[in-house]
Formats: structure tokens, C-alpha cells, sequence
């Protein structure tokens, strides 16, 4: 018979103790507390003071305050109210405003305790999203240009913020970031250089206050950016998540190795001596699919914008990611488009630059995957195979990838009759032995500095070589005495090709093949 213990008798506290009535004046007390900091108006880290509304668009504001708390918005010559759910959020929209300011933005409770929040040096122009990897994230204090440029840093009418680096598994509603700086040597000094050189371009080209927000972190992929239900609607992009395993089935032994390099390092710093340096390798969860979405671009989207310029994908140049990329960017750009819900705004990127890299990547295969998203309605892209530095991945002149952006914003964000792209590969004819090829923005055709190299052509056995180049026009002629009946052409087909065709405007052709 199993043996029971009786339970000990506990004698039932007086519910008039001191003690007893002590805590229970506590626990109301900081009861009270919770509910006076929930019932404190609070905004999204977007809204601070010199912050940028984007001018003749709705204007979002949304927060959280006590479930049912009426909140009160004041901007210029507008007043509009709403309630805060039972959840404690809250969202309203003022009528479209014109650049200018700076204004003050007020926002008032119905609650007595807490004072209106005031927003001051609010401005209205453009606001414009950067974002992208290392090439984007570049510093303006590292760029060819910085010592001049940085000293006339001081800009009223730009207007920065940093999106803090975080990698999340669901959407986050904010950014835990320290709002809006105004334009000056210190703000701009770690900001990013092509979105810094964009801005400065366009405010002063359109006259209108411009902020640019900096979400960007070097060394991830596409994918990271994406959000996942985009991913997983798509079959094809499959392949992106068997490779992010690999690289989960492989963080055991990163991690093994980077104590052991870590150690090394310890050790040269006791001997006084430099410390080694090791292969770059990725933080795994910046490369986990959409986890950079989740944190850094999701809290963003409720925020009207103009548009986005986009510098990535040389992450993405690994033989077995490259291969993806057309679909998975295209994706990206219309799936940020669709989460703004404002339509086909403009989204301008960077066509990656040359570099020697390895025989393990295929940038080649990254540039027409770039070139090939311009089928997109309102896309651009700015052609760097010129400005690249084959020995260093990160080259320093941002000064003319900025301005080449900027171009292409002027065109299609702001319809300036400005010729904003090099020579677009159309189509290719055959002429006996040779090959026509056929491009859009060729006016002035011309070549510079090394000449026309860089042209392949290959026959019905897919086999390329190198071809002879002429320039007939607008057009180009092609031959090879190895190709007797050329059928494909390919231009700058490398990681690190020597390409010297310009048309009049200055601006560069981008690498291509017909034959995809």
C-alpha cells in the first residue's frame, strides 16, 4: 500500500498584515506605473526630430498609446484624429503637402498626463531607401573623394538615418535606431558614400530637401533581403533554401573555427606581434532567407518613400547561387514594391563592377541577371564595369556610382530629359560572317582608352572566341576567322573584363551576351 503524506497545514496569512497590505500597495502601485507608460504616446524610431515626409503623397503616422487613448496629429495647417485599439495601436493619414519646412509636428493625447509630443525641423521633400551590401554600406570617410567632400559635408537640407544591423525571424515593427541627423562632417562621415553622393546630387539638381535611409550590411545575398512568403511563392527559388542548409550543416565546424583563429589572434597580440588574417566568412543568421527583411526593411514600409537604389549581388556570384539571381531579384524588387503598396515606384540599382574574384564565382552571370531587370517598369541602372578596382572588391570611387544613380533618378523618378544609361545591348543580326549588333543609348558610339576589346562570338557549337570589333554607327560589327557562321556575341563577359565602350554622354555599355 503506497504511503501518502498528509499535507502540512500552512496557517492562511492576515489579509490586514502590514506586510501583506504593504505589497498589495506595491503591486497596485507599479500596476499603476505599467499603465502609465503604456498610456505614453509612443512613434517609431522613423519620426524624430529633422526627420524628411515624403512631399505629394499621403502622410503615414502611426505609433502605439493606451487601448482607446484619442490621438491628435497637427502638421502646418492640418489636425486629424484617431483611437488607439485594444491592442494599443494606432495610424492615421494627413492630406499630401509640398516641399518645404522645416515645420514642427505636434501629436497630442487624450490623456492629461503626458505632454504633446513635439517633432521639430521637420521637413518635406524626397525620401529615398539605400540599401544593398558592403559596396552600399561603404563609408563616406573611405571614398576617393572624402577629405574634400566631407568638409563640405554641412547640408541643411539633407537629412540622414541608419537603420541598425538586425537579423530577425519575423517582421519587427521598429528599429531600434537614434533618428534623423541633419547633414554635416560627423553625421555623414560613416554614412553610406553612394547614398550620401545620391542625395547631394538630387536636392541640388531638384531643389527640394532629400533624406536617404541607410539599411545596409555588407557581405549578404539577395535572399536575406527578401521577404520569405516571396520566396517560397516561387518553385524555382527552391534552391535558395537547400543552400542556406549546407550552410547551417556547416556552422559547427565555422565555429570551432573562429574560436581557434581567435585564439591565434590573442596570441599575436601577447607576442607583440600582428595578428594573422583569416578568409572572411558570413554571420550565418545575415544570410538566413528574408531575416534582414524581418528586421531591417519591414519596419520601414509603412513610411512613404520615392523609391530605392539598390547596390548588391556580389554575394550572390557563388556558381551556385548566380545561376538564381535573375529570378530571385526581380522578385525582390517586386515584392518591395507590393509591401509599400504605392505602386511601381522607382527602384534604381548598381550593375556590379569588375573584379578578378575567383574561378568559384560568376559575376558575369550576376550582371545580366541585372541587365535583364530593366525589363522592369521604372528600374535603372547605373553601369560600374569602368570604375571597379580588380584588385579590391570595395573601390573607392562612389563619387561617380552616386552621380550615375542620380542620372538615372533624374530620368525616370523626375522626368529630366537627361540620356541616363551607357549603351543597352537590343538585338543581333547576321551578315555573312559576321554579326550586327544592335543597342539602345548608342548615340556618339564610341570607345575609349583601350579600345574595343572584350567581344566574343561563338557558332552552333556554343564554343566562344574572341572576335573582331568595329564600330559602324550606332551599331557593331563582329567577326572571328574561328567562327565561320556566328550565331551568339557576348561583351565583357568576365569577372574582371577590360571594356572601354562609351556613347556620347560619357557613360559606359553594359556587359551582355544574346545568348540567354
Amino acid at each position: 500500500m503506497p504511503i501518502r503524506l498528509l499535507p502540512r497545514h500552512i496557517p492562511r496569512p492576515n489579509r490586514f498584515h502590514p506586510t501583506v497590505i504593504l505589497l498589495a500597495a506595491l503591486a497596485v502601485f507599479a500596476l499603476l506605473l505599467s499603465r502609465t507608460a503604456d498610456a505614453a504616446i509612443r512613434l517609431p524610431h522613423l519620426f524624430s526630430n529633422h526627420m524628411v515626409l515624403q512631399r505629394n503623397m499621403p502622410i503615414h503616422l502611426w505609433g502605439w498609446a493606451d487601448p482607446s487613448e484619442t490621438i491628435t496629429v497637427h502638421f502646418r495647417n492640418q489636425s486629424r484624429s484617431t483611437a488607439a485599439d485594444d491592442l494599443g495601436r494606432w495610424s492615421l493619414y494627413l492630406s499630401p503637402e509640398a516641399a518645404g519646412g522645416p515645420d514642427t509636428l505636434s501629436i497630442t493625447g487624450s490623456s492629461s498626463s503626458q505632454s504633446p509630443l513635439q517633432l521639430t525641423d521637420v521637413l518635406v521633400g524626397d525620401l529615398w531607401l539605400a540599401s544593398g551590401q558592403s559596396n552600399m554600406e561603404f563609408e563616406m570617410y573611405k571614398s576617393a573623394t572624402a577629405t574634400a567632400d566631407l568638409a563640405a559635408a554641412s547640408l541643411p537640407n539633407l537629412r540622414l538615418f541608419v537603420v541598425p544591423k538586425l537579423a530577425a525571424e519575423s517582421a519587427q515593427p521598429d528599429c531600434n535606431c537614434t533618428g534623423w541627423s541633419v547633414s554635416d562632417p560627423k553625421s555623414a562621415h560613416d554614412f553610406s558614400a553612394v547614398a550620401w553622393y545620391f542625395a547631394r546630387e538630387i536636392s541640388a539638381k531638384e531643389h527640394v530637401p532629400v533624406g536617404v535611409i541607410d539599411a545596409t550590411w555588407g557581405g549578404t545575398v539577395a535572399e536575406s533581403w527578401t521577404r520569405l512568403t516571396a520566396l517560397g511563392e516561387n518553385a524555382s527559388l527552391a534552391p535558395i533554401f537547400a543552400e542556406y542548409g549546407q550552410m547551417t550543416d556547416r556552422e559547427a565546424t565555422a565555429q570551432l573555427l573562429d574560436r581557434q583563429q581567435e585564439q591565434q589572434r590573442a596570441a599575436a597580440r601577447a607576442a607583440g606581434k600582428p595578428e594573422p588574417q583569416f578568409p572572411w566568412h558570413p554571420v550565418l543568421n545575415s544570410w538566413a532567407p528574408s531575416m534582414l527583411w524581418n528586421g531591417m526593411i519591414a519596419p520601414l514600409t509603412p513610411f512613404s518613400i520615392r523609391g530605392v537604389i539598390w547596390y548588391q549581388g556580389e554575394s550572390n556570384s557563388a556558381l551556385a547561387r548566380a545561376p538564381h539571381y535573375a529570378t530571385l531579384f526581380q522578385t525582390l524588387i517586386q515584392d518591395w514594391r507590393a509591401q509599400w503598396a504605392e505602386g511601381n515606384f522607382p527602384f534604381l540599382f548598381v550593375q556590379i563592377a569588375n573584379f578578378k574574384s575567383t574561378p568559384a564565382e560568376d559575376w558575369a552571370t550576376i550582371r545580366q541577371a541585372q541587365l535583364d531587370a530593366l525589363s522592369l517598369r521604372n528600374t535603372g541602372m547605373a553601369v560600374t564595369i569602368d570604375i571597379g578596382n580588380p584588385d579590391n572588391v570595395h573601390p573607392t570611387d562612389k563619387l561617380t556610382v552616386g552621380r550615375r544613380l542620380a542620372l538615372a533618378a533624374r530620368h525616370i523618378s523626375y522626368g529630366e530629359a537627361v540620356e541616363d544609361s551607357g549603351p543597352i545591348f537590343r538585338q543581333a543580326t547576321t551578315e555573312g560572317h559576321s554579326l550586327r549588333l544592335w543597342f539602345d543609348h548608342a548615340q556618339g558610339l564610341h570607345t575609349e582608352h583601350g579600345g574595343l576589346t572584350s567581344f566574343e562570338i561563338a557558332g552552333d557549337d556554343g564554343i566562344f572566341h574572341p572576335a573582331e570589333a568595329s564600330i559602324d554607327g550606332e551599331t557593331i560589327l563582329v567577326q572571328s576567322p574561328q567562327v565561320a557562321a556566328p550565331r551568339t556575341a557576348r561583351y565583357g563577359w568576365a569577372n574582371s573584363p577590360d571594356c572601354h565602350l562609351y556613347n556620347a554622354a560619357g557613360l559606359p555599355a553594359s556587359p551582355f551576351t544574346t545568348q540567354h
